[in-house]
């Protein structure tokens, strides 16, 4: 694990956009999971901005950790909030953008997703490999949609799962434990003080951490960076 800490949440932006450009820039074609949020939402407005014309994005594939199930058009989408920070202001193929139907049957859309991603992606021990799964992490540790109540479904056989928030009882769609830890790099992107507490419990191990989904992120890769803005890591 490798912690990259800057003073906010837009130096964290900008480090992390930096740090995506050269990890592209010699790749034939590139897989990335999206995650939302407020950070997500800062760092496409950087990537838009300072390398709309500098990446070749006609080679990047753009996937979701997870969606909320609602269409495209909601407020609450990760698609709609990525079309509108980034995808309306890049020119990136239409068939590049891979988004989970969020208006369609969990259910069914969790199946077909999980299909669309063994199509698309290499496979390693049968579970599909992205370039790079990016992550956020709630203020209650979960990380992707996988929340500590339905912590189990980490470790489903599926792919994809359908979770349920915990308090407004809304469906999403989530890769499992093991897609994110197949990734050939994983990436949390956490600010602000509200995370200080959980980051400070999962990286010094401290009691029930592991009740955190956000502590059973190990890559098989060895390879995880934990970005950070100074409020976060203020504990650690």
């Amino acid at each position: 694990m490798e912690n990259k800490i800057y003073k906010d949440k837009k130096m964290v932006a900008e480090a992390f956009s930096d740090y995506f450009a050269d990890l592209v820039e010699d790749k034939v074609q590139f897989h990335v999971a999206l995650s939302g949020g407020s950070t997500p939402k800062l760092i496409f407005d950087v990537l838009a901005t300072k390398y709309g014309n500098q990446i070749d994005w006609s080679k990047i594939n753009f996937y979701w950790g997870d969606e909320r199930c609602v269409p495209p058009i909601d407020d609450q989408s990760n698609f709609k909030m990525t079309f509108e920070h980034l995808f309306s202001k890049i020119n990136v193929p239409k068939e590049n953008i891979h988004r989970v139907l969020g208006e369609n049957d969990p259910q069914g859309e969790a199946m077909r997703y999980a299909n669309l991603l063994e199509i698309n992606l290499d496979r390693v021990n049968s579970i599909p490999q992205f370039d790079l799964v990016l992550l956020g992490m709630g203020d209650d540790g979960h990380t992707a949609s996988i929340f500590p109540h339905e912590i189990d479904l980490w470790h489903s056989e599926d792919h994809c799962v359908v979770t349920l928030h915990p308090e407004s009882g809304q469906k999403r769609v989530s890769i499992n434990g093991k897609v994110i830890n197949q990734a050939k790099e994983v990436v949390f992107l956490v600010t602000g003080s509200g995370k200080a507490e959980k980051v400070e419990e999962i990286h010094n191990q401290k009691e029930d951490y592991k009740k955190y989904p956000a502590s059973l992120v190990i890559p098989e890769s060895g390879k995880l960076i934990w970005f950070m803005d100074e409020e976060a890591a203020a504990l650690i």
